[in-house]
Order: structure tokens, then C-alpha cells, then sequence
């Protein structure tokens, strides 16, 4: 059994796995991270399908997140564009204009004329400032209470849906949900040239240029304790690494796994409490696009929508339309066939005809979102980074949220953790953890420069 020594290992080469790293790595530390896949990316990965290329899922970078703003800290291109302006709704299975400029408005069939008010009411005290809310009010209490119009009420549920990529009103946390309305509303989206690989890409060559070891197919099968704290990370191959901390960026539930007697940790209760956000996910490949200018639709009757993504992006190596179809499921809602076949009726009322102009598809019944968002049944409202029973372990990514959400939530708590392990270092009296037999004064990191 091979024994290394590096300041801290990172478990988990998506977005949240190498800000972490990169992180770490950039303030002088040796770190080790660890992929079980053959890839780098997690969720962020982009699949070439005979030259198009499609996401795990629906992918949009906001502008105002925390993400952005790291990518643009640390000077990575981000290249692509805004979503197509033109929006339809989906209601009692017709589509209609979505009433999202004044012109839109004034013309909808959708709402009364108080309805047409109250909903610029709404519009502009969600893009003015964040709302109030008690801190354990679910969306559903805020809504019922603050929206009067039942079909005002449900374009802001579906408005809801499509920033937050996830079906949960009786249970979500409203304030985090009108913080996320927010930034969507002020500062918009973008759609990645290339895909969200592109990324990944750019932070993989980043962490190496930092020093960053990064090891695929190396999947972890124990985090191992002394004393209550981390002493190692053991590989399903038997390598281990000596190292005092880890950060994983697992889900809960694989973290918790790794870890021996886990049952007494605020991990494994982080991981009960946990709700994952799922969603059934059709990408299409297409020649042209049936019906052109219909670019965007939300389902307000039902929780769908549709995105012609090469509308704002490059994902095609040749003319191919990329669009994206999603149904946001809730809790124990996942039914793989009937979500196929409802994505595929949403694709027809939109574009009839559609299945003549395929050239790839892809349909992933069973998309992970997040693996946990805030709501009403997390007795620890900000879980992470540190776990607080084993010294010199941390968590990262989407599911520990301090407020942010999806991508933006994996790289603010990437970062938190990061922040927390430097500080540990950094504290007098900190000591790296070195290999049997290493000479005395040689830094982990010149061993981790060397391929040791």
C-alpha cells in the first residue's frame, strides 16, 4: 500500500471539487484530487454526439452568482450568450405569449386587466429588492399571502420553477427562492459556447498549472479517523494518502458512506434531512427548428419548459439547433416514461413535426439538480463546510447551501471550505502531515511536484 503525503485531498473533480483544489493549491498547499469517473466534471460534463454537444441537464451560468463573479476573479473566458427573448407560456395545453414586456402584457388573454396590474406590481418589487420573508416561510405561505390573482399566482410559481430548477413550493425556503428570482430578473443568464466542459476544462488546466495531482478512475472507499479527526483517504485500489484534511464534494449520502460510525455525525443528519431536487431531462439535436422564433416556453399549468439553447450558444460543430425540454419533479414524483412521453407532447404543441428534424437525442429520466436545497426540514439552515464531530473534514458543493443555489451554491461552498482548511494550516502550531520516510525539511507540495 503506497502512503503520500499531501496537505489536504480534495474528493470529487466537478466545479465545486477543483475551485476547492485550485483554491488550496494557489495559497502554496500540496493537494491530491480524486475522480472515480474516467472524466473530469461531474454534472458540469458535456457529451459530443456526433459533433453536438449536450449537457447533463439544463445549464445556465447567472450573471449575478457567485460563480460568474469567481470566473471572472480568477480571468477564465466565459463565452456565449443571453436566452432568446422570445417567451411563450404553456397553459391548459395551448400556447399563448408570455406577458414579459408591456406590448406582451397588454395583449395577453392569459390575465385580467387586474391581473395585468398585480403582476407588474409583483414584477417590480422581485427586481427591486428582496423581499422580506419570515425566516420560515415556504414559498407557497409568501405567495398565497403576498399574490392575489390565481393566474399571477401561477406565472410566479412557474417564474419559481425555471430559476431554482426545482418543484418544492410547500417546502422551500421562500427567501432564497426570491433572492434567486432576483438575480435572475436584475442580471440574466448566459447559455456556454461549448457547453459547461468548457469550464471544467479551463479550472482542469488551472489546477494543474497550480499544482494540483488530479487522478481519474480513482474512486475513495474510506475517509479514516484518529482520535476523532481525518489520518487518511483510502482508495477502492488500497492506495491511501496520510493527509489531516479532506474536502468532499460528494452528495451527503456518498460522504456519509465513507465515513465509519457516520451514524453519530451531523453528516448522517445532514443526510436524512436532505431533499434532492430531480428532474427528467430531453435534449434534442435538431436540422431546424419547426416553428422558428419559438424559442422559450414555460409550462404554468404544468412544471415543463423548453429552451432553443443554440439560440444564445455555439453547441453544434456544424448548423444543428440544440434545444433542451425539462420536467421539474418533485419529491417521489419520477414516473420515466410518462415524464418522457409529456416531455415529448410539450415538444409537439410547440413544434409540431419535430421527430423528422431529429439528429441526436438524449433523454435522462432521473436528472440530479441538487442534492439538497433549503427548505423547512433542515434543522441546520447552513450545513458545512466544517463537520463539526471529525476535525479536518469538509463539505462542498450544490447541496451545501448558504443561500446560493445550483452551480453558484457548489462554488461558494467550494470556496468556504477551502477558506476554512487554509485557515487551519495557517494556525501556529498547524503541522503538514508528512510520509514515512520523507527527508526532513522536503514540503509535501515538492513531493506531489515530483509524482510521488
Amino acid at each position: 500500500m503506497d502512503r503520500k503525503a499531501f496537505d489536504a485531498a480534495v474528493i470529487g473533480g466537478g466545479l465545486a471539487g477543483w475551485i476547492a483544489a485550485i483554491e488550496l493549491a494557489r495559497a502554496g498547499k500540496s493537494v491530491i484530487l480524486l475522480e472515480k469517473s474516467n472524466r473530469m466534471g461531474g454534472r458540469a460534463r458535456t457529451a459530443d454526439k456526433n459533433g453536438v454537444l449536450l449537457n447533463l441537464g439544463g445549464h445556465a451560468l447567472y450573471r449575478g452568482g457567485e460563480l460568474h463573479a469567481l470566473l471572472q476573479e480568477w480571468g477564465v473566458p466565459i463565452e456565449g450568450g443571453p436566452p432568446s427573448s422570445n417567451i411563450s407560456a404553456i397553459w391548459s395545453n395551448r400556447v399563448f405569449p408570455m406577458p414579459a414586456s408591456p406590448v406582451k402584457l397588454l395583449a395577453s388573454r392569459l390575465l385580467s386587466w387586474s391581473g395585468k396590474g398585480e403582476l407588474v406590481r409583483l414584477l417590480l418589487k422581485l427586481g427591486r429588492t428582496e423581499p422580506d420573508t419570515p425566516e420560515n416561510a415556504s414559498l407557497r405561505d409568501w405567495a398565497e399571502k403576498e399574490v392575489r390573482d390565481p393566474m399571477v399566482r401561477h406565472i410566479f410559481y412557474a417564474l419559481c420553477r425555471t430559476t431554482t430548477y426545482t418543484q418544492d413550493p410547500d417546502r422551500q425556503l421562500a427567501g432564497p427562492v426570491l433572492r434567486q428570482v432576483r438575480r435572475s430578473l436584475k442580471d440574466g443568464v448566459l447559455y456556454l459556447n461549448g457547453g459547461w466542459q468548457t469550464i471544467v476544462d479551463r479550472l482542469e488546466k488551472m489546477g494543474a498549472a497550480a499544482g494540483v495531482r488530479a487522478m481519474c478512475g480513482k474512486a475513495v472507499r474510506a475517509i479514516e479517523q484518529t482520535n476523532g479527526a481525518v489520518s487518511r483517504v483510502v482508495c477502492a485500489d488500497g492506495e491511501a494518502f496520510e493527509l489531516a484534511y479532506v474536502i468532499s464534494t460528494l452528495p451527503p449520502a456518498d460522504t456519509c458512506r465513507l465515513i465509519s460510525n457516520a451514524e453519530h455525525t451531523s453528516l448522517y443528519h445532514w443526510t436524512k434531512e436532505a431533499r434532492p431536487s430531480m428532474a427528467a431531462c430531453l435534449d434534442l439535436g435538431l436540422k431546424r427548428l419547426p416553428v422558428p422564433g419559438r424559442d422559450i416556453a414555460i409550462g404554468l399549468d404544468q412544471p415543463a419548459f423548453f429552451s432553443n439553447h443554440s439560440a444564445g450558444a455555439k453547441l453544434s460543430k456544424h448548423d444543428t439547433i440544440v434545444v433542451h425540454l425539462v420536467k421539474y419533479n418533485g419529491p417521489g414524483e419520477s414516473d420515466p416514461k410518462a415524464d418522457e412521453r409529456l416531455l415529448e407532447q410539450t415538444m409537439s404543441l410547440l413544434h409540431p413535426g419535430w421527430e423528422q428534424e431529429v439528429v441526436v437525442r438524449q433523454y435522462l429520466p432521473n436528472m440530479p439538480v441538487v442534492h439538497d436545497y433549503m427548505h423547512l426540514g433542515r434543522t441546520n439552515r447552513f450545513p458545512g463546510p466544517a463537520v463539526p464531530d471529525i476535525r479536518g473534514l469538509y463539505v462542498a458543493g450544490d447541496w451545501a447551501s448558504h443561500k446560493e443555489m445550483l452551480a453558484d451554491a457548489a462554488a461558494a461552498s467550494a470556496r468556504r471550505a477551502a477558506q476554512q482548511v487554509l485557515a487551519e494550516l495557517h494556525r501556529p502550531g498547524a503541522e503538514p502531515v508528512y510520509a514515512a520516510g520523507t527527508p526532513e525539511g522536503q514540503r509535501p507540495h515538492d513531493i506531489s511536484k515530483g509524482g510521488a
